[in-house]
């Protein structure tokens, strides 16, 4: 009976040693620490240069603008928000092996008819290193990635949807 409430006693202790070490909550230093989180000021820049249509090239107006990000991160691979962009629109982002930052544009593509058909932007986004152009997936002050715009397939009459993509560079403001 007593090495009973001696195992019991023992086994109490160590439940409570375990479990304070192994599941401390995350403090938001830790959250800071793992350098995922994009929330800040962005200089963002869809270069039209080199745009492309269907795998072809083609002239696009260059797009300069600056992003306002907000994210919450629960993980180093879990992280959602919102992009408040200065041309106007609001968007989700969120990180999936890659950022990716979505909303849609209204009125996006003119339709023979008069009308318009409605676009669907999305910017995928990772790391850079520019000192040797490899991606990193931390403490980022410098993005790369591709702008895609495309229509829905039908629009304007058309079976097929209209995709224009073009190059992203995103650099860090504050």
């Amino acid at each position: 009976m007593r090495a009973s409430r001696l195992f019991t006693g023992l086994a109490a202790t160590a439940i409570t040693l375990l479990g304070s070490v192994g599941l401390a909550p995350t403090s938001a230093a830790d959250k800071e620490e793992w350098g995922v989180n994009l929330t800040g000021t962005w200089r963002v820049f869809s270069d039209g240069e080199w745009a492309r249509t269907n795998e072809v090239k083609i002239k696009e107006r260059s797009v300069l603008e600056t992003w306002t990000v907000n994210m919450t991160c629960l993980s180093p691979i879990e992280c959602t928000g919102e992009v408040k962009s200065s041309l106007g629109w609001t968007g989700s982002v969120r990180l999936d092996d890659f950022y990716f930052v979505e909303h849609v544009v209204p009125n996006w593509m003119p339709c023979p008819n008069g009308t318009f058909a409605t676009g669907y932007q999305k910017f995928q986004l990772w790391g850079v290193d520019t000192s040797t152009q490899h991606r990193i997936k931390r403490n980022m002050t410098t993005i790369a990635g591709r702008n895609v715009t495309k229509s829905d397939s039908g629009a304007c009459g058309v079976n097929k949807s209209k995709v224009i993509e073009l190059p992203v560079r995103m650099d860090r403001i504050s």
